[in-house]
């Protein structure tokens, strides 16, 4: 499991351009089943996402599709921890996305 810092680097009238395409990136990785939930971060300094994948090297090629990696508007930090203690019927999140082998 990952969670993923979104920083902005650029003003927000740079970074409100690439909303539109943002949210359909975003669309289609829930669709993929890696992105959990999603956010902006309070205050609007950039936002967070909660993905699952099978290793890093699979994480950050998904955030190079991100329009906002594309127009270099944001960074990111990618943090993987393994959850050991979660509220009961979270554990569904947990599973690895469809089409993603799991490596050792």
């Amino acid at each position: 499991m990952y969670i993923i810092l979104i920083k902005y680097i650029k003003p927000l009238v740079e970074v409100d351009q690439c909303i539109p395409p943002h949210l359909e990136f975003l669309d289609a990785q829930y669709q993929k089943g890696v992105f959990i939930a999603s956010g902006a971060r309070v205050p609007r300094t950039g936002g967070v996402i909660l993905a699952v994948g099978n290793n890093r090297a699979t994480i950050d090629d998904i955030l190079k599709q991100d329009p906002f990696y594309i127009a270099k508007v944001a960074e990111y930090e990618v943090i993987e921890f393994s959850p050991s203690k979660m509220k009961q019927g979270f554990e569904q999140f947990l599973s690895i996305p469809q089409g993603q082998a799991k490596t050792h």
